[in-house]
């Protein structure tokens, strides 16, 4: 048999979200033989699903619901690494994680991007991050005994993951109101740092988001970014001059790759991973990067948006690549630009915007209606994702 098809090798997926989650499982399904080790490494012990921090936020799904121990990847066969990722070297691939080298034949990077809330003056004390199950929770329990004033929903930098996310949070907060009856006593405001919502979707499918927003009564105030928060005052003072109180307030942070990440030389100038967009591999052989991380310009300008359903279809493809490299077995795949999410509009429905984001001249991106039948997809999809992976 053939020196090559018989060698021992190990693949690393450094990171336990979605992309990571999806990369360790197809790559164990895929090299069935136990001569190939895939190793997870993940800092927290639960995968946390994170499309459900939204109904968090209301109150509408309790923190134990929506996580699952990642130990339960060791029924498997896939090992699994509980420390942080301090070093990678991408030339000899081999990752530091807590007191511990490891060394792969494969790297998958798929850590996700830091939260960097300290970035902008006085946030972090002022409010909630709508991005982590703390800010949720206590954003969902602000709003439980919250009686009249003002709430903001604030996106703090224009590009972010899960580019829906802050205006789902908006629409839900109002649904939440109005079962209370005190709708008519709060103000709904955004203020965003984007020009519009969901820009990378291309012009038509912004302006519907915008419309269904600013159809429930909330005020939409684009391209304001935020410099600094006063949490004594409660007042946000943005670029251009404006400020503006709140009572309550949620917010969206600054993203940024993980410091091992921004020192390994996998960056750009960008400050993220560049990949080949059908691929997903670095300029590094062997090293993959998937997810968050990653920066894939668009030929509108912008890049790929930074969202689950890309990080999932991008993990599937690098598996299937690199088990066919190693076994000769299967077939050869590229990531085609094709995404769609869920847009949660409260009151039991949600739209669903699909289409392909590798588009010319810019993403071919259709919503569709807000219904109860997108709604009860996403709590479909939500179930199989807890109980599948």
């Amino acid at each position: 048999m053939n020196a090559t098809m018989t060698q021992e090798r190990t693949a690393l997926v450094l990171g336990g979200g979605v992309g990571g989650l999806i990369a360790a499982n197809r790559l164990r399904k895929l090299l069935a033989d136990k001569k190939y080790r895939v190793v997870l490494v993940e800092r927290q012990r639960n995968h946390l699903f994170q499309p459900s921090l939204l109904w968090l936020a209301v109150g509408d799904r309790e923190p134990g619901r929506i996580q699952r121990p990642l130990h339960r990847l060791l029924r498997r066969g896939i090992e699994v690494v509980t420390a942080e990722v301090t070093e990678i070297d991408p030339v000899t691939r081999t990752v530091r994680a807590g007191e511990r080298d490891l060394t792969g034949d494969a790297v998958i990077v798929s850590l996700g991007a830091d939260l960097a809330s300290d970035s902008i003056p006085g946030l972090a004390g002022a409010g909630h991050n709508l991005y982590t199950l703390e800010g949720a929770t206590a954003f969902r329990d602000a709003l439980a005994s919250f009686r009249s004033g003002r709430i903001v929903v604030l996106t703090a930098t224009p590009a972010y993951k899960c580019p829906a996310a802050p205006y789902e949070a908006a629409m839900l907060i109002d649904a939440a109101l109005r079962r209370r009856d005190i709708r008519q006593q709060v103000s709904l405001d955004i203020f965003a740092a984007e020009p519009g919502p969901m820009g990378v979707t291309g012009p038509t499918m912004s302006a519907a988001v915008r419309q269904l927003v600013e159809s429930k009564s909330i005020a939409y105030h684009p391209s304001h970014q935020v410099t600094t928060v006063d949490p004594a005052a409660r007042r946000l003072v943005f670029a251009n001059g404006v400020t503006a109180e709140f009572d309550l307030l949620v917010y969206v942070p600054v993203h940024r790759a993980p410091a091992a990440v921004r020192a390994s030389g996998l960056v750009d100038e960008s400050g993220w991973v560049p990949v080949d967009r059908s691929t997903f591999e670095t300029r590094f052989k062997g090293v993959f990067a998937i997810g968050d991380v990653t920066t894939v310009p668009l030929s509108m300008g912008k890049p790929l948006p930074k969202a689950g359903v890309f990080a999932h279809a991008e993990a599937e493809v690098v598996a299937a690549n690199i088990a066919n490299a190693w076994t000769g077995q299967g077939t050869r795949r590229a990531f085609d630009g094709e995404g769609k999410c869920f847009l949660e509009t409260g009151d039991g429905r949600a739209g669903l915007g699909a289409g392909n984001f590798y588009g010319e001249p810019v993403p071919d991106v259709k919503l569709y209606p807000p219904s109860r039948r997108w709604h009860w997809g996403k709590v479909l999809f939500e179930k199989r994702w807890l109980r599948k992976w």
